[in-house]
């Protein structure tokens, strides 16, 4: 019985009626599943890759470093360092051990863009070569967090070629084992959500062939075309291919300079802060709000390399061009050359020890009831234990750090990151 006007039978006739938008919610919008996002994509020519790559990345971020002064050195030369929880030297010494330990979280092969046509036979045997290569280094725990290619698009005049290297590549793989567990793949240039449906089938295809259960391929989703930020109806078929893609969409990036060139941007003025790289980047995220997609801006193609006046001005874009995208929640970018390493990590830390004081008192204080200045809600605490979740897995917010700050145990912390803990402790 009900205490109002409103009679059971009333209210489950609106239950009815609602049953199915509650399931269509549940199934395409199923929220954060946990997966770990990185920080970065670092793309190189799919023939450059060997599975010493990361550590000699990361090697060549430190000595580039040295020669400017060292890691202290140059977070204060890019303005880093103000907040106490973000000292040059804290940050130095947090970077650098970065550096030696995962320089890389996520590698891109590059078969596109990247690589070019050089005919058949010579990418089929770059291929083999790859797989190969990304299998040694599985074998002997060499890979970063996230591995994987991007192959050709969907467009006609190169499909037949980008599906031979996925299908080799793939095979080769599954031939010597389980796929590596942070494989991830690339469809560039999507124009329509016909070519994602496609990709879905494609997968599928591979799983059957390879004996692999059933989506254990999944793919990210370059968005670099208009067509796929704005359809001939005045839609968004960037939200339509997330649901499209079934479950397999793993990650949406934007492409700067494809996107850019595409709407007649001069070549002077392409860049991750042009208005209407926001504006498609703003869809984007709106898109992927509530589904798990996971979200990255895309790179500058102007690289710390050259004197120390054009090194240090190169540092100081990219590090401005990362702190924006964190500070928009767009938490993944790209990186194209080993020096911007040092300011991928320097940027992306203090981002993190920045806000970390504030957003622990706060999560502390909603979670053990202490009074204060601010009434947080529920949404907001899993913000704030998000932020600080994300700074912990990539090393910027120490657990010991991290717990001794909001009186609660990491596992804690992350569980009302996910939504898993929604209340205040008793």
């Amino acid at each position: 019985m009900t205490s109002g006007y409103l009679s059971d039978s009333f209210l489950a006739d609106v239950d009815s009626r609602l049953s199915e938008a509650d399931e269509d919610l549940v199934r395409r919008y199923p929220g954060d599943d946990g997966r770990r996002q990185p920080v970065h994509t670092v793309y190189v020519p799919a023939d450059r890759y060997a599975p010493e790559l990361p550590r000699q990345w990361g090697a060549a971020a430190l000595d580039t470093a040295r020669a400017a002064g060292g890691l202290d050195a140059v977070a204060a030369m890019i303005g880093l360092g103000a907040a106490p929880e973000s000292t040059p030297e804290r940050l130095a010494d947090l970077v650098a051990a970065k550096l030696r330990s995962e320089p890389i979280e996520d590698l891109r092969l590059d078969f596109e863009d990247g690589y070019g046509d050089r005919g058949d036979a010579a990418e089929d045997a770059d291929v083999a070569s790859a797989a190969a290569a990304v299998r040694s280094a599985n074998d002997s725990d060499a890979l970063p967090p996230f591995i994987g290619i991007r192959f050709k698009c969907f467009e006609a005049p190169v499909r037949r070629r980008g599906l031979r290297t996925l299908d080799a590549f793939i095979g080769a793989l599954a031939a010597g084992g389980p796929l590596p567990d942070g494989l991830t793949l690339t469809l560039p240039k999507v124009t329509s959500v016909d070519q994602v449906e496609a990709m879905v089938q494609v997968a599928a295809a591979l799983e059957q062939a390879h004996g692999l259960p059933s989506r254990r391929i999944r793919f990210e989703v370059q968005v670099e075309t208009p067509q796929a930020v704005l359809g001939p109806d005045g839609t968004a078929p960037v939200a339509r291919l997330i649901h499209a893609g079934d479950g397999r969409v793993s990650s949406l990036h934007y492409g700067t300079y494809d996107y850019s060139a595409s709407l007649g941007i001069a070549a002077a003025y392409q860049s991750m802060e042009h208005p209407a790289a926001d504006h498609a980047k703003n869809v984007m995220q709106l898109a992927v709000a509530g589904t798990g997609v996971h979200l990255s801006d895309g790179s500058t193609n102007v690289l710390p390399v050259g004197d120390d006046r054009e090194r240090a001005a190169a540092w100081r874009l990219h590090a401005r061009l990362v702190r924006r995208h964190l500070e928009r929640g767009i938490y993944q970018g790209w990186d194209l050359h080993p020096n911007q390493l040092v300011t991928r990590f320097l940027a992306t830390y203090a981002f993190y020890r920045d806000g970390f004081a504030p957003a622990a008192a706060r999560l502390r204080n909603y979670m053990h009831r202490i009074d204060s200045g601010i009434l947080d809600e529920p949404a907001t605490a899993r913000a704030l234990a998000g932020f600080i979740d994300r700074g912990a897995v990539c090393g910027a917010l120490p657990a010991d750090d991290v717990e001794a700050a909001t009186d609660l145990p990491m596992e804690t912390v992350r569980a009302v990151a996910l939504g898993r803990i929604t209340t205040p402790l008793a």
